[in-house]
């Protein structure tokens, strides 16, 4: 023979459960990396769209007040219709009702009337509606309360 060894069975067999091994390590570390480029790019989409979104709520804003001061023609209905057909297929959700608990993680009091006997804060007026897409805040709703002192 010319002093090349060839393995047997036994070291054959040893070298094919490694290289098993290292390509399964080899696809997991793969499969992590789909899993994590998937999340990643979920996430950068989600903030683009949270940007634009608030650099958009301005224009919502302006287009509510024009409708609430104005006589609500055809085209002035169809320009807040389709703003906000467009606005909510992106995600966008608008709060704050009157007459609902105040809550400091979402709304944001700039008023405060004291009722004597009252348990608890209430949203007595909304002053500018608050907008969220999916869990994340956009903007509070700035309200009026009345409640406790």
């Amino acid at each position: 023979m010319d002093g090349a060894r060839t393995p047997g069975a036994g070291e054959a067999e040893l070298l094919l459960q490694e290289r098993t091994a290292d390509l399964q390590r080899v696809k997991a570390e793969y499969d992590n990396y789909r899993t994590r480029v998937r999340r990643d790019r979920m996430a950068v989409r989600e903030i683009a769209v949270a940007n634009v979104l608030t650099a958009l709520l301005p224009v919502v804003d302006a287009v509510d007040r024009t409708c609430a001061r104005e006589p609500l023609t055809p085209g002035l209905k169809d320009i807040r219709d389709t703003l906000w057909t467009q606005l909510g297929s992106l995600g966008l959700r608008g709060f704050g009702e009157e007459g609902e608990p105040f809550d400091p993680a979402c709304h944001e009091a700039v008023v405060h009337r004291t009722v004597p006997g009252a348990q608890r804060l209430v949203c007595a007026e909304i002053l500018r509606p608050g907008y969220r897409v999916g869990d994340r805040l956009l903007r509070p709703a700035y309200v009026a309360v009345t409640g406790p002192p």
